[in-house]
């Protein structure tokens, strides 16, 4: 498995990520339209912050199901944090945008109606 070293702009928010990616979602909710997110994946425990949480705002709307993390110093949105829905796992969303080793452009893309739910 690849280790992706991610941040946010700045760097205020640092991380580390293991697992291959080679597949994304690109949602059209509200939030990941407006962020431009491409969204990859993982169990919570592939990510090792290497930010103190309380370091990391968040924030939650509709059905609060997802806590988007987002850097209060730069704004960019790296990850988000929520609950796989079939299994109770706790699952992480990472932008892969944020992954300054993973080339876009051989990407598969996953159109997401994130809009409808």
């Amino acid at each position: 498995m690849t280790l992706h070293e991610g941040s946010c702009h700045c760097g205020a928010i640092a991380f580390t990520l293991e697992g291959d990616i080679d597949t994304v979602i690109d949602c059209n909710c509200s939030i990941c339209r407006r962020r431009g997110h491409l969204l990859a994946f993982f169990p919570r425990s592939a990510m090792v912050l290497k930010t103190a949480d309380d370091d990391i705002a968040s924030y939650s709307f509709n059905k609060h199901a997802i806590r988007h993390r987002f850097c209060p110093v730069c704004g960019i949105g790296p990850f988000g944090e929520g609950t796989h829905p079939k299994t109770g796992e706790a699952t992480v969303a990472v932008n892969v945008r944020c992954l300054p080793d993973v080339d876009l452009a051989s990407l598969s893309v996953i159109p997401y109606d994130g809009a409808s739910l």
